[in-house]
């Protein structure tokens, strides 16, 4: 293990950064303050994002924040039926129309993958399991797991990832708001038909609790997001309902989302960590440069929609992405669809790769 990875310290199965009451009531009241300033300013998902920057800060200057896993579970529980109100009846129509765009990904995540591993491999001192696991676009726990069963520093590979998910979170939602002019806010996200009664919202807690039963019966990636997010949009599909969660709750849940990806900062000390965070963020650069550029190769081909598929192949969370085009306004379903696909692809194809890599005894 390496003396700079060792002052980083990854989440644990219940809390992310400092345990107990006192740093979660800091985390989220720095969280909630960055979110009220973002959204002054007008930011894309300005409630996790702000919250994410002040979080990221004050885990760098040593302050005691941590976030509950129970908590972050039930808030992307919240966003997981958000998501699934946003399925329409064309989608079915549209998924014919992502088989070309769900294969260039496929070719993207590799070549994304491998431009990472040679580059982390050049520019910090981990060795070869730990780049490998570290350069995968997506599925942080997963990977971060995985990783350290087959040899790999788990500290560093949690370092990576948390870096990749903050820089794509930062670089985007900027880009799209000074360059594009888009703002948007928590009432827009969740516009739709006012005057829900007790029956729209006995459907959506239904849809949240059934949904967390299956997303972990069929061991889904990001369970708490998916299994919601698929009974949602069941229900929505169906016609039983057209409504959303409230505003408030939602701002809520990406206050928690955004504190919580801070937390995963807490330990890391900037002046130790300097070469592994440049090598880090400059491999999350890396994939968003790969994203953009296969997103044009897709659009060639497709027609389909440039923004769509840049938010489709950006190698961020399932989570952050998809609440990043429901913010937008780009097609939910399609991000959503593309980077269910990504994480499944890692986990079930990344582990045998490796061993395969292993047996030959080179870098691949």
């Amino acid at each position: 293990m390496t003396a700079t990875a060792s002052s980083f310290r990854p989440e644990s199965k219940v809390w992310i950064g400092h345990a107990g009451l006192r740093p979660l009531v800091l985390a989220l009241v720095l969280g909630t303050a960055g979110g009220f300033l973002f959204d002054q300013m007008r930011m894309p998902l300005a409630w996790m994002l702000g919250a994410c920057v002040f979080a990221t800060v004050a885990a760098f200057a040593g302050l005691r924040i941590g976030m509950r896993v129970r908590l972050r579970q039930g808030m992307i529980v919240v966003l997981g039926v958000l998501l699934g109100s946003g399925f329409t009846p064309d989608l079915l129509d549209r998924l014919s129309q992502w088989a070309v765009s769900l294969v260039v990904l496929s070719g993207m995540t590799v070549t994304g993958a491998t431009l990472c591993y040679l580059w982390l491999r050049r520019t910090t001192s981990w060795d070869r399991p730990t780049c490998y696991f570290a350069a995968m676009p997506g599925g942080l726990n997963d990977m971060t797991i995985v990783g350290a069963a087959l040899g790999g520093e788990e500290r560093a590979i949690a370092l990576a990832h948390a870096l990749r998910i903050v820089t794509v979170v930062l670089t985007i939602p900027l880009w799209y708001r000074l360059v594009d002019g888009a703002q948007t806010s928590v009432l827009e996200m969740v516009q739709g038909p006012s005057g829900n009664d007790w029956k729209d919202y006995a459907i959506l807690v239904a849809c949240g609790a059934v949904g967390i039963v299956v997303g972990r019966v069929l061991r889904l990636p990001a369970a708490f997001m998916m299994g919601p997010m698929i009974v949602s949009g069941i229900a929505h599909l169906a016609g039983f309902t057209d409504s959303k969660p409230p505003a408030v709750l939602v701002a809520a849940a990406q206050v928690v989302v955004g504190a919580g990806i801070g937390c995963r900062f807490v330990g890391a000390i900037l002046s130790e960590l300097r070469r592994e965070m440049a090598a880090s963020v400059g491999a999350a650069l890396i994939l968003i440069g790969a994203a953009v550029a296969f997103a044009w190769v897709t659009r060639a081909l497709t027609g389909l929609d440039i923004n769509a598929t840049v938010l489709s192949y950006a190698p961020g969370g399932f989570a952050e992405m998809s609440l990043i085009a429901l913010a937008l306004g780009v097609e939910t379903a399609m991000v959503a669809t593309h980077h269910l696909f990504r994480v499944i692809l890692l986990i079930s194809t990344a582990p045998a790769l490796f061993r395969w890599m292993q047996r030959r005894g080179g870098d691949g």
